[in-house]
């Protein structure tokens, strides 16, 4: 057996792929484009095309990466830390949702992220996090007539 058939990331890859075949072709028999806009099998179409190309990517990147000398890195406790943070973040800020609202909540988070998790400049963090939840609700909210979480003091 080939030493790139041991990795993982190369089964991942075809396991991904056979996933996103499998979203495309069911994709494909749904409606592209509707009345109103995109249709049903629109969206579920173009992620599983990225995750076929992106996991096909990963798979021939695991087969052209010659290390035989590559010993498996064990995970510190300090990145597991940090990843978990990460994940209750994001869990805290969908919770909040419906309490804060979206501009709020994605602020938050976004902020929470750059200033720190990334340690960079609050005044970037907040600049960013002001920047991504207004572009965020303004293409959702004003571009796509979508409606984000308010918030309870904004809810009428």
């Amino acid at each position: 057996m080939s030493s790139f058939t041991r990795k993982s990331d190369f089964w991942a890859g075809l396991a991904l792929a056979a996933l996103g075949t499998y979203i495309v072709s069911k994709a494909a028999q749904w409606s592209y484009m509707a009345e109103d806009g995109p249709g049903a099998g629109f969206f579920p179409l173009w992620y599983g095309g990225a995750m076929v190309v992106i996991s096909l990517l990963l798979v021939l990147g695991t087969v052209l990466k010659h290390d035989p000398a590559a010993k498996v890195k064990q995970l510190k406790w300090a990145e597991m830390r940090r990843a978990m943070t990460c994940w209750l973040a994001l869990a805290v800020c969908v919770a909040s949702l419906k309490y804060v609202g979206f501009v709020v909540a994605f602020g938050s988070l976004t902020w929470f992220i750059i200033a720190v998790m990334f340690r960079q400049p609050k005044v970037l963090a907040l600049c960013f996090a002001i920047g991504g939840a207004v572009g965020f609700y303004a293409i959702f909210s004003w571009g796509l007539d979508l409606q984000l979480p308010a918030g309870l003091w904004l809810n009428k």
